[in-house]
């Protein structure tokens, strides 16, 4: 082979690999030039279009990932990532919705399982021990009806709790037992308290009935209060979770709505002559027991169900104890 068949060869070769090297090079280039004065022309986009544009571009990557049998990108980046993305108007509603459904639930389960049964129970002693010839401003009904006041809530907590256990819920039998106790412990202090109070405003005091019933909310949701602290040092060796800061302050809301309840109880006794809600709510000789019973069930859970009505939908998150309280 001569020289001039040795160069062009060797041209062809250098033309060749030259070719190659432009074609790896070029759509680099290419895109440089094209990009950076796209970038200079085009207008900032709005945090909206931004934000979709990287989830598009997450889903695309992760999409990505998958086909070319990559590893995904690590579930902590990702959670990084997507909680640094601001929530539309649904999404960030979608937990105060579930939060607000969840409080009106258990409110309707506490009616149902302890609130309306409490009330029946005072009632149904109060009526036993009239018929066994206790008065209403001894010392022995006030016992009477506190014990009434544990039974009803005691009987009407462990149904519940044991409907619950059959029903494959949640929880354990033994706890929801333990918590039962303490409630209805804490029953007692205020069904006891009640009559007495009562007796001191409305005869002593000769307070009307709004007065009363105030006073006696007040008074007999302190009592439930004390016994609810109480409580909890008396049965942790059972499990019940010990006293703390942040159980103060959930004890503290629930016993504002037992004071709701007891103070709305006042509106079963007909001697007041104010007593607005007296035909709803009123006690009156004419009735059967069973229904003097209900009513006082009813009365309970009204005033129940409308200061934890209150507490739903005014406090926040984790500040209500049926969240629970976390601070």
């Amino acid at each position: 082979m001569n020289d001039k068949n040795i160069v062009g060869e060797g041209a062809k070769n250098l033309k060749a690999e030259g070719c190659n090297f432009c074609i790896r090079i070029r759509p680099t280039r290419f895109l440089q030039k094209m990009l950076a004065p796209t970038a200079l022309r085009k207008p900032a986009r709005s945090s909206a279009m931004a934000v979709a544009s990287s989830r598009r571009l997450l889903a695309r990557r992760g999409m990505s990932a998958v086909l070319s049998g990559s590893k995904l990108p690590a579930r902590r980046e990702m959670s990084a990532v997507a909680s640094a993305m601001p929530l539309d108007d649904n999404a960030a509603a979608a937990p105060a919705l579930y939060t607000f459904t969840k409080r009106f639930s258990a409110t309707m389960e506490v009616v149902v399982s302890k609130i309306f049964p409490a009330g029946f129970g005072w009632q149904t002693a109060s009526i036993i021990g009239a018929q066994h010839g206790l008065e209403a401003d001894s010392f022995n009904f006030a016992l009477a009806t506190g014990a009434g006041d544990f039974a009803g809530v005691l009987v009407g907590h462990s149904l519940f709790a044991l409907y619950k256990a059959l029903s494959a819920k949640p929880g354990g039998l033994r706890s929801d037992l333990v918590t039962g106790l303490w409630l209805s412990s804490a029953a007692f202090c205020s069904g006891a308290a009640w009559q007495p109070v009562v007796n001191f405003l409305h005869d002593g005091a000769g307070a009307n009935f709004v007065s009363t019933a105030v006073g006696c909310g007040a008074a007999t949701g302190a009592c439930f209060f004390v016994g609810l602290r109480l409580g909890r040092v008396v049965f942790e060796p059972l499990g019940l979770p010990k006293a703390d800061y942040a159980n103060l302050c959930g004890d503290a809301m629930l016993s504002a709505s037992i004071g709701a309840a007891t103070g709305t109880f006042v509106a079963t006794d007909i001697s007041f002559a104010d007593n607005v809600l007296s035909p709803y709510l009123g006690i009156t000789d004419s009735m059967s027991d069973l229904q003097g019973c209900m009513r006082a069930g009813l009365s309970t859970s009204a005033g129940f169900l409308c200061m934890q009505t209150l507490q739903n939908l005014a406090l926040p998150r984790h500040a209500n104890w049926l969240d629970p309280v976390k601070l």
